[in-house]
């Protein structure tokens, strides 16, 4: 029997760029497993839908569908959204066997992204004092999820033996630019913003326009296409493909 196939599935965006981006992480996914089926598929906003790959994966002979949801957050679009997808396709194929994984998720490994992305901000704008840093993502109004934002923010602190702050684009407080204020009125003058958002797009543009804007002196790009993040859908998948062996 064939392996259950793969689908990332991400909520889209009318940004180009976050698709783009979307779809040469699963290209890292592929060339880290190239004899799976791996297949993005998006919410909305964005194509191919899940809809649109569920029926070229029955049309391939697929019966077993695993989902990997591309969401940092255990908020609305993964309690919600995802399950009424899922239940949707399900509807259309009821021979079908569909289990979605935990979400990505906060992984401490994302943090070695992060560095990485951080570097290259530093270097493009040749920065090379920092005295505090800022860790900006998209917020929810959930609010156990802004406290893993948080975590991860103090054990990205402690590795750098700096202040770090958590700041959102959307939902609550502190956005990005009253983060680095509020640094900046304790006497910190080079402050940096990562971005912990997967792909660009109009929340880690708005989180770094207001970063600048309050005196940030260099804002990372998103985790973006990265082997760590390709290696974290794959262990997602693992545990979903044995959960879909019958007991």
């Amino acid at each position: 029997m064939a392996a259950p196939a793969l689908v990332a599935l991400a909520h889209g965006s009318r940004d180009p760029r976050s698709a783009a981006t979307i779809k040469s992480l699963v290209a890292e996914v592929r060339g880290l497993r190239p004899d799976l089926r791996v297949e993005a598929a998006f919410l909305e906003l964005s194509r191919p839908t899940f809809g649109t790959v569920v029926d070229r994966l029955v049309k391939a002979g697929h019966e077993e569908i695993v989902v990997v949801p591309l969401l940092l957050s255990d908020a609305y679009h993964a309690q919600v959204d995802v399950p009424a997808a899922i239940a949707e396709q399900l509807e259309r194929h009821p021979q079908l066997r569909i289990r979605a994984s935990g979400i990505l998720g906060l992984e401490n490994a994302f943090l070695q992204v992060l560095d990485v992305r951080m570097r290259e901000a530093l270097k493009d704008a040749r920065v090379r004092e920092l005295d505090a840093l800022v860790l900006a993502a998209a917020g929810s109004s959930n609010a156990l999820a802004n406290q893993a934002v948080g975590r991860l923010a103090r054990v990205w602190g402690s590795h750098h033996k700096l202040p770090v702050k958590a700041a959102f684009a959307s939902s609550t407080p502190p956005a990005t630019g009253e983060a680095v204020r509020a640094f900046r009125a304790e006497g910190r003058r080079h402050i940096a913003v990562a971005s912990l958002f997967l792909a660009p797009g109009f929340l880690p543009d708005r989180a770094a326009e207001l970063a600048v804007e309050a005196g940030a002196v260099a804002v990372s790009a998103p985790l973006g296409a990265h082997p760590t993040v390709a290696r974290t859908i794959l262990a997602r998948y693992a545990v979903g493909a044995v959960e879909l062996v019958p007991v």
